[in-house]
Order: structure tokens, then sequence, then C-alpha cells
């Protein structure tokens, strides 16, 4: 078993480590709240800086999606162009690490706010995606889904032009596509009725499905323990599970690079990029197998 002083470079970082690994080893298992910052290893951008503050312009917000023919144009041609970047991103040792601690009976569930599936692909089991899936589009008229990746044959065969042009990656899965004019960008409609498809996930403005956040309330119940990584708790979604686990006196730790929306909820933070502290955690937590 590895020594705490080995796990972090940082003598003060490992005793954080170690105050962290004992107050999760007394209240097991845990329920896993993720947020963007777990997935920023993985070449997915995160939406705000240390501060909190947004990095970029706020994400599209649902009432101007549905209202608006232009601002669906310009989300579908940044999609168009941030997909292919999106959908080849791969777990990193942060999802990883939090399969290894759900094998290991330590993780009762993952309550995620991030839309990539990366923890589902990193072997994770008990996941509840609380802002849904960027992988799938959703008819708001009649309700029919189909893949992403079908949808993108269908926008780069009504907009072959779009598909040569380049942006940075953006954190919705889209791209920070600025100088073209998007009046000219064709959306297809659905198939079945003609309606507006719309990522099946959740935009600003929208509310999180009340049977996925009561199937998350419940996941919390019986844990022991909440365990926030990578989240700044600046939306209510995920917030809403701090709350909810101080009401019933349960602890919740944090791992997080920068300022959170309210530290003093906190019984513990371990102020570390996600990747290396889970990774720690887990060698810690969870034996080597010989052989």
């Amino acid at each position: 078993m590895p020594l705490l002083t080995d796990l972090l470079p940082q003598a003060a970082a490992s005793t954080d480590l170690a105050a962290l690994t004992h107050l999760l080893q007394q209240h097991r298992p845990w329920t896993v709240l993720t947020g963007a910052g777990v997935s920023t290893g993985s070449g997915i951008p995160d939406y705000r800086d240390a501060q909190g503050a947004w990095k970029r312009p706020a994400p599209v917000r649902f009432q101007d999606f549905m209202a608006e023919t232009l601002t669906r144009q310009r989300y579908w041609a940044r999609s168009l162009i941030g997909w292919p970047v999106f959908s080849q991103a791969q777990p990193n040792a942060a999802h990883q690490a939090l399969a290894q601690l759900e094998q290991a009976g330590y993780v009762q569930a993952l309550i995620t706010q991030n839309v990539d599936g990366l923890h589902q692909r990193a072997g994770s089991q008990r996941v509840v995606d609380l802002h849904g899936r960027l992988d799938q589009v959703v008819c708001m008229g009649c309700g029919q889904r189909l893949a992403r990746a079908d949808f993108q044959h269908q926008l780069i065969a009504a907009n072959p032009d779009w598909r040569h042009l380049s942006a940075s990656a953006a954190p919705d899965g889209d791209a920070d596509l600025a100088g073209v004019d998007f009046a000219a960008f064709q959306v297809p409609a659905c198939p079945a009725c003609g309606g507006i498809l719309k990522p099946d996930v959740v935009f600003y403005g929208e509310n999180v499905p009340a049977a996925r956040r009561q199937e998350a309330m419940e996941h919390l119940a019986a844990s022991g323990a909440l365990l926030v990584v990578g989240s700044s708790l600046m939306v209510y979604s995920g917030l809403r599970f701090v709350h909810a686990a101080k009401q019933v006196g349960m602890p919740v730790a944090a791992i997080n690079l920068g300022q959170m929306r309210d530290d003093a909820l906190l019984d513990l933070k371990l102020a570390q990029p996600c990747a290396p502290a889970l990774r720690s955690l887990a060698e810690w937590l969870v034996p080597a197998r010989s052989g």
C-alpha cells in the first residue's frame, strides 16, 4: 500500500488527502456529484474560471432556443463543428478512479452535471445524468429521439460547406465559431413530425426532469456522505444535493480547484486537480491486486 506522502507531492496536500480519506472511510458509501472539472482532462473545456465567473458568453437559454430560429441556427452550426471533438473524447484518470471506487463498494452512485457520458465509458454503473446526454437529440414536438451521430450526417448533408470550418471547442459540445452568417445555416426538422430538434440536455432556463431529480435524491438518501468533484456548485441543480445532505446531517466534502458557491457548507475541501486527487484516493482505499 502506498504511503500518503508518496501520493501527492506536497506535505500539506497529503495531510488534506489523509483527512478526506478518513472522513470518507467513516461514512461509506458515498454519492459523488461531478461537474465540468472532471472532464477537462479529456479535452472538454469547463465553463468558469477560478473565481466562478464565466470564461465565455453564457450558454444558450432554453427559451431563446425554442423561440428564435437564428438561435437554433447558431447553436447547430457551432455544434456541427464541435461535435467531432466532443464525441471522440476519452475518459481520463478521474473517471477511471471513480469507476474503481464504485467497484470496490465506496461509491453508491454518481450524479453528474456533465453531458458527455464519460463516466459510463469508464465503467461506472450507477450514473444519474442530471443534465441529460449530448449523444441524443430529441424532438420537442413528438418526443422522438435519434442519435446525435446520425444527426451529424443530416447537418453536413444540409450544410456541406460548413464542415470545413474550424473553431476551438466549447463546453457544450459546440465550438467558438464566430464571424459567419448563421442565417444561411439549414437546420433539419424532425423526420417524424417536422418539429424542433434539440440536444437531449437540460439547457439554462430549463428544469431537470422530476423523475431524474428524485432518482438522484434516492441515491443520496442511501449514502453516508456526499463528495463533490470538479463542480463550483454555481448552478442550483447541483447545489440542491448539498443542501439536502446538510439538512440530514450528512458530511459533504469536495475536490475542486477554485472558488465554490458556498465553501461554508463543506466539511472538508481538497483544493487539488480532480484526476491526481481521485487517483491518489483510489490508490489509498483500494488495495492493489497481486499478480
